[in-house]
């Protein structure tokens, strides 16, 4: 058992482990997946909100000077200018446009044009005195910092582009909220990576037990022991492949039981016939060496010596022929060939084959039937066979000037119509305590009426009428008579 326990977690690590390593890897690979395309969604989706909110500062401030441009409100546009540089979040730039015939005032200016050194903020000037609205992100190397930028073009009374403003915001603090954004994605990847493990082990765990069990139960099975089950109940296809070996285990344990009954029953075949072919044997040997050794010379002594060997060789071949017959009866899957059968014609060639030997005692066979047909499916000479056994049986045991009854009764319902067939007899009848052995083979009475039988006939005919779905029910009573009893499926409804 510690051999066969150490396979199973060897086996069980190798597909734990097969099943556990594929999950995980998808899960990983999943998780990295998703991780890249939502990290940067977040990033992009941040950067975009920067943007709008730092397009609609942009609107509003370029409607304010606007405002301030065309009502010459120099003094109240510097003020705002502290304001918005002070208390927001925003630097704004006011530059005039060298390049228009009538730029900017220059009281409104924070910036000149020459004064701007970095290429990037100039570009943006650029379009905004080109009347375009650009936006910019990119490390300051004024502000030491990633900003940012937004260029607007300002017209001035005439029509003309007179300036532009540049406002910049840091995306320092952006940044920090992106990175505290992207860990707290990260921490919930890991968990959720965590919580994947787990779940893979359970399912790697799941899928690989039924299935190791599986295959140890299909190993006992191997081995002859057919009492192994699965013991899964689920309602899954691994259930029903686990219901599926359980099935085999039982047909294989039938089978196995089958194949025990076979054995035994050729062992007990081949004792029986080495048991009851011992006698006749003796005899035949006994009477040849007489002959041989020419003790019996007398004609007459020789004619009886060798009839009385063909009688024991009729006996051994009868007996054979019925040692044969009751095996083969008794094989499961011996099928006997059904065909319509008038229970009557049996009866009436049984009472003209049995009238001889019963008219030498005096016995009279009575047929009480209501109709001429009793319609069954069932194998002629099998039933002749069985119910001359009863016959025999019941002429055997009556005394002289007795009679035979053989009755017919209908039982059952329309649906399903039987009929029952009873032979009485007025003999010597069974006592209780015999009726259960009188089935058994080779079991004879100590009455001389037994003498020659063999003590298969009962038996033979008891499987016989076991082949046609019936049994044979015993009543007798000791110096009334004995009573047997068949019930068969009617073929055709009563009419």
């Amino acid at each position: 058992m510690r051999g066969q326990k150490r396979k199973r977690g060897i086996g069980k690590n190798l597909l734990f482990l097969k099943t556990y390593l594929y999950f995980t890897t998808l899960v990983i690979i999943m998780a990295a997946i998703i991780s890249v395309i939502f990290l940067n969604t977040y990033q992009h989706t941040t950067r975009k909100q920067y943007r709008l909110q730092l397009e609609e500062r942009a609107e509003s401030l370029s409607r304010r000077f606007q405002e301030f441009i065309a009502n010459e409100d120099y003094a109240s546009c510097l003020s705002y200018l502290e304001i918005m540089t002070e208390n927001g979040d925003y630097e704004v730039w006011s530059i005039a446009n060298p390049y228009a015939s009538e730029p900017m005032n220059r009281v409104m200016t924070t910036i000149e044009f020459s004064d701007v050194s970095q290429e990037d903020y100039t570009n943006l000037i650029y379009s905004a005195f080109l009347g375009k609205e650009r936006f910019l992100t990119s490390y300051s190397e004024i502000h030491g910092c990633t900003m940012m930028s937004a260029g607007v073009p300002l017209i001035g009374n005439n029509g003309e582009i007179c300036g532009a403003l540049l406002i910049h915001i840091s995306m320092e603090t952006q940044d920090k909220a992106i990175e505290s954004g992207k860990g707290m994605i990260l921490y919930s990847i890991l968990a959720a990576l965590v919580v994947s493990f787990v779940v893979a082990f359970v399912f790697a765990r799941n899928l690989s037990h039924p299935v190791l069990t599986m295959r140890d139960t299909a190993r006992m099975l191997a081995k002859g022991e057919y009492g192994e089950k699965t013991g899964i109940r689920r309602r899954d296809e691994i259930g029903q492949l686990a219901r599926t070996i359980d099935s085999l285990a039982d047909k294989l344990a039938q089978n196995e039981e089958v194949r025990k009954n076979l054995e035994q029953m050729r062992m007990d075949f081949f004792a029986n016939v080495s048991h009851e072919l011992r006698t006749p044997i003796t005899v035949m040997r006994a009477y040849t060496e007489t002959l041989v050794d020419g003790v019996v010379t007398d004609e007459e002594k020789v004619r009886q010596y060798y009839e009385r060997m063909l009688l024991e060789c009729r006996r051994m071949e009868r007996l054979v022929g019925d040692l044969l017959l009751l095996s083969k009866m008794q094989n499961p899957d011996f099928m006997i060939e059904k065909e319509p059968v008038n229970l009557m014609e049996i009866f009436r060639e049984l009472k003209r084959s049995a009238g001889a030997i019963a008219a030498e005692k005096g016995i009279h066979i009575r047929l009480v039937h209501e109709k001429e047909i009793y319609m069954m499916e069932g194998d002629y000479d099998r039933l002749r066979q069985m119910f001359l056994v009863i016959f025999d049986n019941a002429v055997k045991f009556s005394p002289e000037n007795s009679t035979v009854y053989v009755t017919f009764s209908e039982v059952g319902d329309v649906q399903q119509p039987r009929v029952r067939v009873s032979i009485r007899d007025e003999g010597i009848g069974i006592s209780k305590e015999e009726i259960p052995n009188i089935f058994e083979k080779f079991y004879k009475s100590k009455l001389r009426q037994n003498a020659k039988g063999t003590g298969l006939g009962l038996a033979i005919a008891r499987q016989i009428a076991l082949k046609h779905g019936s049994d044979i029910e015993v009543n007798s009573e000791v110096g009334k008579g004995t009573e047997f009893i068949f019930e068969f499926g009617m073929l055709f409804e009563k009419q």
